[in-house]
């Protein structure tokens, strides 16, 4: 029997992660290109400012269904025939609304390229936005909802949204819309929605992937370049404000066998200098299955199959002198228990932050999750899908073209100590909106004798 060597280990190579073209288009569409060798899949990603402050009163949730109707047909093709054309391309289109705007992403091969590109262009250009479809698309909106109610975490997730910020803030209701602002919606709200806040001048196109052989100038040129519209002015972006006191929300499920855990304030967003010792103290507490929260509440307290810390940008952008910081994070914990172990688990959970107060992060510590996060950098980004939709966060957030390289410079620099006061920041114990989702009768009564905040019942 032969056997072969044994393969020895290559010479590490230096990474960075990809630095993005930047040009624009005479319609006024700012386009980035990465040219990623090998990554034969093209990934593009259009990024829409149409954020959801932009809905009328009314009618939340109409982005939404706008975003869903550009793929089901133009002035040219029904939506069975864009359909079909998308899928002889090979390829996957998908849009959503959130609060920053309209996200469109495709992601074909680099041989379809030309005719895929064509066809989003023809959807951004000229979608139909006819009655029947937007009746399907409301009815099926209207259909998901109950199954989100009915969602612990996304119940939670929308508790915690109605807590944190002002009734009359946008971001205090679901991103979606309700069942009484989606009925409201027609096709001539649609229409009147993308014909406010959809130009070119205003958009942003992300192209990533191996672009050997393709004329990229002009293939945007015949495609999104052939997309007119009005220029305008970029839509004034309100203040944020939001109420952290320290208070727990129970959301009655009776008969429920678990809590589901949601624990949160709003923090400092992208464009803060504390940002990257936010994220890596936040990743000591709970980014992994070896962080803090999950070696007490999971290994040594059995309680839950993982509870986990993280930071979403709700809304970035840079501070002006008139208005100062226009961004935010939410940071938050997040979980589920049983029902019996829901008042020990929280109370575990606060003696973990306390702890984390009093004596810090270890060394030990901030060097795993240093490893972790600016380690698996390289594999994280392998697709050009990732890279681009990095690329698109960056553009929606008014972040630097190189914001990303950067960061992770920032990580692996960012000391124990710093790394401590951002997460101990963060999360202080007396400044968090606790939502429970669970059987109240059981669990109201463990939880107010904890002492971490004013406990109050909602119906589920």
């Amino acid at each position: 029997m032969q056997f072969h060597p044994q393969p020895a280990p290559g010479v590490a190579r230096p990474w960075a992660f990809p630095a993005p073209e930047r040009g624009s288009l005479p319609n006024g569409l700012t386009v980035l290109r990465c040219h990623r060798p090998g990554q034969q899949v093209v990934a593009v990603e259009i990024f829409l400012a149409a954020p959801l402050d932009a809905e009328p009163e009314g009618l939340d949730g109409v982005a939404t269904i706008m975003s869903r109707a550009l793929s089901e047909g133009t002035d040219k093709q029904s939506a069975e025939e864009f359909a079909a054309e998308l899928e002889r391309c090979g390829a996957t289109l998908d849009a959503h609304a959130d609060h920053p705007g309209v996200r469109v992403s495709l992601e074909v091969p680099a041989s379809r390229l030309a005719k895929a590109l064509g066809l989003v262009a023809e959807a951004l250009r000229a979608p139909a936005f006819a009655d029947s479809e937007i009746e399907r698309l409301v009815r099926n909106r209207l259909d998901e909802i109950p199954h989100e109610q009915a969602n612990p975490a996304r119940r939670a997730a929308k508790q915690l949204s109605k807590e944190l910020f002002p009734a009359t803030a946008r971001m205090s209701r679901p991103r979606l819309g309700t069942e009484e602002t989606i009925e409201r919606i027609d096709a001539a709200a649609v229409r009147a929605f993308y014909d406010a806040h959809i130009r070119p001048s205003t958009a942003t196109a992300v192209v990533v992937g191996d672009l050997t052989g393709i004329d990229l100038d002009a293939l945007l040129a015949e495609t999104l370049g052939d997309w007119s519209g009005n220029t305008a002015e970029p839509r004034p972006v309100p203040p944020i404000t939001a109420d952290d006191t320290g208070r727990v929300i129970i959301v009655d499920r009776p008969g429920a066998v678990q809590t589901q855990l949601l624990i949160g304030r709003i923090g400092a967003d992208r464009h803060d200098s504390v940002w990257p010792a936010q994220v890596l103290g936040t990743y000591c507490l709970g980014g992994t299955l070896t962080s803090r929260l999950d070696r007490v509440l999971r290994e040594e307290k059995g309680y839950t199959y993982g509870v986990r810390a993280f930071a979403q940008v709700l809304r970035s952008g840079a501070a002006d002198s008139v208005s100062g910081a226009t961004g935010a994070a939410m940071l938050a914990i997040s979980g589920s228990v049983d029902t019996e172990s829901t008042g020990p688990a929280l109370d575990d959970l606060w003696k973990v932050l306390r702890t984390l107060a009093a004596e810090g992060l270890t060394d030990a510590e901030r060097e795993t999750a240093v490893q972790n996060l600016v380690g698996v950098a390289p594999l994280k980004f392998e697709t050009a899908a990732s890279v681009a939709s990095t690329l698109a966060d960056q553009v929606e957030q008014h972040l630097p073209d190189d914001y990303q390289a950067t960061l992770y410079a920032r990580l692996a620099e960012t000391g124990t100590v710093e790394a401590t006061a951002a997460v101990v920041n963060a999360f202080p114990v007396d400044r968090l909106v606790t939502v429970l989702v669970g059987d109240a009768s059981r669990i109201e009564e463990p939880v107010r004798a904890l002492g971490i905040g004013e406990v109050s019942v909602v119906t589920g």
